[in-house]
């Protein structure tokens, strides 16, 4: 059981901690002994003591610090676990990432099947650190994948959910809090095109390295009145030659360290990540493919980025005040940005590869602790008949597995169209939901949550939630249309639509709806299309009559049971014999 797992896991990390704690505890405590041991030293004047304990002082101090990272990994893993526990509890809502920057202003499905936002499938799913990663995952869940990329992101989840150290390994290294990789940022940077330091004498920059650093110590002779002659005539020489140098390439030095400074806001995230993914051997195709992406001449990709890093860390140090006014004599920024293009020329066209392969393996990572957290999970099977979808045990993949209510749809041929009619409350609108979700976990390459699940690639066209909108001047019946005409839009496409409609045309009169409902289905059907609306109208239902068989009913029940209303959330066969409109009013004491 996956809780048994986690649960043990996060034992084993606990204790690991506790361990570790102490054993900092205890070297605290000989710091202190050795501290007091140099001030008797110092006071009996046993110089090399002194020494002694200056070097076991700074011993210990290296050891607590290597301890204290070790502890502060122990703690992630230790988040890790119990969010996993929390997840499985069901109370993860409002805990993840929540991907609204990934939610497209307009989309045929995105919004209708809770896709992004607190409580989503995608906050859900969402174990990547890394922006990018992040913008895989909801890439995948916006839109479909060929037949074979399904076929190979299966085989890669279920060898990545097999591996739990792998997992906990890709979700605690780095850095303790992650900021955003600006990683669209930091490709553009490394892809440029750009040379301004074409030609540049670098020997020559050197040489006079070297001289404003011996000019540094002049500086300091003069201020500490050392009485040389000529000193300060040759420190102030090289000043005004470091100074001629970094004005004449002002605007170079500017545009290499400002640029680079957007490019790699955070990359030791990335670094450990490669770290970890290189020295793994798979055995998924992808999962291979991933890792010889990363292959290259010379210095592994880890140790590249974690020089650039390097570098980034001596950007920001530009700010320290003690740069700021001896920099200039060493030629502090020109070197910084001479180090940064150089880095560029050598990795810069090999920095897509290693982090789009970071991206994946994260958002493939995300789909494997699903399989991982869901063992009755299964892989759906692509159909070899088009369209078609059909699965039995259908349950939402968000909802507790003690609550959720499974069902079987099946669509195909030659049934096309399923209408289903029912109570306020009774399911009709999370069957749908269900489906859909499902539809796109098996289009990403997850597993999906059914007994058995077979589909061929199908384009989803929802209209479940549709809203009005006071500021775009919309009423809700026409947000309604427009996406009805979208959806309709989508027939003309070459993959086949998934169509689901919910409670159609319901902001108009019966007559309109009867009409215009009637026409939208029978060209949706007509045109090749598959798929589910919802009804509380029954008059409505008898189109299926003139569509069958391409077209048959369901309906979901429910019962007043001392004055509450119980629904069992099973789709039967045929039409819905009753409404349950007007006991509901009066449950709630409303006099009708």
């Amino acid at each position: 059981m996956p809780a048994v797992i986690y649960q043990q896991r996060l034992s084993a990390c606990q204790a690991e901690l506790a361990r570790t704690d102490r054993q900092i505890r205890q070297l605290g405590n000989v710091r202190l002994l050795v501290a007091a041991g140099f001030l008797l030293t110092l006071w009996l004047s046993l110089w090399w003591w002194c020494g002694i304990d200056t070097l076991v002082f700074l011993s210990v101090g290296w050891r607590m610090r290597l301890l204290e990272r070790i502890a502060e990994s122990q703690r992630r893993a230790i988040a890790y676990h119990e969010r996993a526990l929390e997840r499985i509890a069901g109370r993860w809502a409002g805990t993840g990432v929540a991907g609204l920057a990934f939610r497209p202003a307009e989309h045929c499905y995105a919004n209708d099947l809770d896709l992004f936002g607190t409580g989503s499938l995608f906050e859900y799913l969402c174990q990547a650190r890394s922006a990018l990663g992040q913008s895989h995952l909801a890439n995948w869940l916006l839109q479909p994948a060929s037949p074979a990329t399904i076929r190979e992101r299966q085989s890669a989840v279920e060898e990545i959910a097999a591996d739990l150290q792998l997992r906990e390994d890709l979700a605690t290294i780095g850095a303790a809090k992650t900021r955003d990789v600006a990683a669209c940022f930091l490709l553009d940077w490394g892809e440029s095109s750009s040379t301004p330091f074409a030609g540049a004498p670098k020997l020559l920059y050197g040489l006079l390295s070297l001289l404003g650093l011996v000019a540094v110590f002049a500086l300091l002779a003069d201020l500490f009145g050392s009485g040389w002659p000529y000193l300060r005539i040759f420190y102030l020489s090289v000043g005004l030659a470091a100074g001629f140098v970094l004005f004449h390439r002002r605007r170079a030095i500017h545009q290499v360290l400002r640029s680079s400074e957007g490019a790699a806001t955070e990359v030791a995230l990335i670094a450990s990540l490669l770290a970890r993914m290189e020295d793994r051997q798979f055995s998924a195709l992808l999962l291979q493919s991933l890792r010889a992406s990363l292959d290259s001449e010379g210095a592994t990709p880890s140790r590249c980025i974690q020089q650039l890093r390097r570098y980034m860390d001596f950007v920001d140090s530009r700010d320290h005040f003690i740069v700021r006014l001896l920099g200039p004599l060493v030629l502090w920024d020109l070197h910084l940005a001479l180090a940064l293009e150089g880095w560029r020329a050598r990795h810069g066209q090999a920095l897509r590869r290693w982090i789009e392969a970071v991206a994946a393996m994260e958002a493939l990572t995300s789909l494997a602790t699903f399989r991982f957290e869901h063992p009755e999970s299964i892989f759906p099977t692509l159909s070899p008949h088009t369209p078609c979808l059909r699965a039995t045990g259908l349950i939402h993949p968000l909802m507790p597995s003690g609550q959720a209510v499974a069902n079987d749809v099946e669509l195909g041929s030659p049934l096309r169209l399923l209408l289903v009619s029912g109570s306020n409350m009774s399911g009709k609108s999370t069957f749908m939901r269900t489906i859909g979700a499902n539809l796109v976990l098996a289009q990403a390459g997850a597993p999906v949550l059914a007994n058995s699940f077979e589909w061929s690639p199908l384009q989803i066209g929802a209209s479940i939630a549709t809203h009005d909108s006071l500021q775009g001047n919309i009423s809700r019946f026409f947000a309604e249309i427009l996406r009805l005409r979208d959806v309709m839009n989508l027939t003309l496409n070459p993959l086949p639509v998934l169509f689901l409609l919910d409670e159609i045309l319901s902001g108009t009169n019966s007559h309109d709806r009867r009409i215009g409902a009637e026409a939208i289905l029978r060209n949706l059907v007509g045109r090749g299309a598959v798929g589910i609306a919802t009804t509380h109208d029954l008059a409505l239902t008898g189109i299926v009559e003139e569509l069958a068989p391409r077209a048959a009913n369901l309906h979901f029940e429910d019962q007043l049971i001392d004055g509450k209303m119980q629904f069992d959330y099973r789709v039967r066969p045929g039409v819905v014999t009753h409404s349950n409109a007007i006991e509901l009013m009066r449950a709630i004491g409303l006099e009708v």
